[in-house]
């Protein structure tokens, strides 16, 4: 029997709406993904026809935010008239406000605030984009300088949530995701632990964190794993001189499985048994159906030894990851 708080649908593989909810992201070659434009109605149809094709290839979890731009309302428009039976798991998440205002090249994208009263806001704005509770609703990019793990009338705000049903979760980014994760571990809300998920960032260049979640896994914490794919660098977009080694040893194993490199950087994260499930950050239908090989990936002895030089000092991943363009 499972030990988890909470349950998660299969198949291991959800979709994240970060890329599909607003004209502007970081991974790379985001804007050949949106090839009818990135005007409202372009992106509302084409964020729905990519959660048609999730759907139909099995898919039963959506990841959401308020930041993603209107993803959380691209996402209630496609959940209307669907039968309960006909509905995917919906986790959100709040804390980063959108601000880049339709625009790809906004001066500032998002705007983070962990205080009680952008989660009021942001509770509410949720519920209204969605039309119903998310069964997951996680704080944004938990961090311990933003005070968040420490203010009291927010955690007692979330205390408040989980008692009416509510899975709480929170995500983790930086180079301290493990010391972040280690700390809301030890928080309890009226004699039980606050957090039900972790959602973290973990791939085979910064895996850092994965120690830590194999110990929330052992604590009861569902672990969900986003940015597999380092925001397309471990896929064939990237074409960056300073990753050719890197990409070399990826497509060694890649090519021995018949597989391209994100079928092999997912498949990666799910041989590790305490993840529950890994996002898929897909812009279009063949990134969606590439991703899900991953299912069937089983790798080897020789495969996982030569995965594991990939990985990179956290603070240089980091470093990387923010100097990506919005495009």
């Amino acid at each position: 029997m499972s030990n988890k708080r909470i349950n998660l649908p299969t198949p291991r593989i959800g979709l994240g709406l970060a890329a599909l909810g607003r004209p502007g992201y970081i991974n790379l070659g985001h804007g050949e993904d949106m090839p009818d434009g990135r005007d409202v109605e372009a992106m509302r149809g084409h964020c729905h026809a990519m959660l048609d094709a999730a759907w139909q290839r099995g898919i039963r979890y959506v990841d959401a935010a308020r930041s993603y731009g209107r993803a959380e309302a691209f996402l209630g428009d496609w959940l209307v008239g669907r039968a309960d039976e006909q509905r995917p798991t919906v986790g959100s998440k709040w804390g980063y406000t959108y601000t880049a205002g339709w625009r790809v090249t906004a001066s500032v994208h998002e705007v983070k605030e962990h205080s009680r009263e952008v989660l009021d806001r942001q509770w509410h704005e949720t519920l209204e984009a969605l039309g119903f509770p998310p069964a997951l609703y996680q704080i944004h990019s938990a961090t311990l300088d933003s005070g968040v793990l420490e203010n009291a009338a927010v955690l007692d705000r979330l205390g408040e949530l989980r008692d009416q049903g509510v899975a709480i979760g929170l995500t983790t980014s930086g180079p301290a995701q493990a010391e972040t994760l280690a700390r809301a571990m030890e928080i309890e809300i009226d004699g039980r632990s606050l957090f039900d998920a972790v959602q973290a960032t973990a791939n085979l260049l910064e895996p850092s964190v994965l120690d830590q979640l194999e110990r929330a896994s052992q604590a009861g914490m569902v672990v969900i794993i986003k940015e597999a794919v380092a925001n397309g660098r471990l896929t064939a977009r990237n074409d960056r001189p300073e990753d050719a080694g890197a990409m070399e040893a990826l497509d060694a194993v890649a090519g021995r499985h018949g597989v391209g490199r994100d079928a092999i950087a997912i498949g990666w994260l799910l041989d590790h048994p305490f993840v529950d499930m890994v996002l898929s950050g897909a812009g279009n239908e063949a990134q969606l159906a590439s991703n899900l090989q991953a299912l069937d990936v089983t790798l080897a002895p020789a495969d996982r030894e030569a995965l594991a030089a990939l990985a990179e000092p956290p603070e240089s991943y980091w470093k990387t990851r923010g100097g990506l363009n919005w495009n």
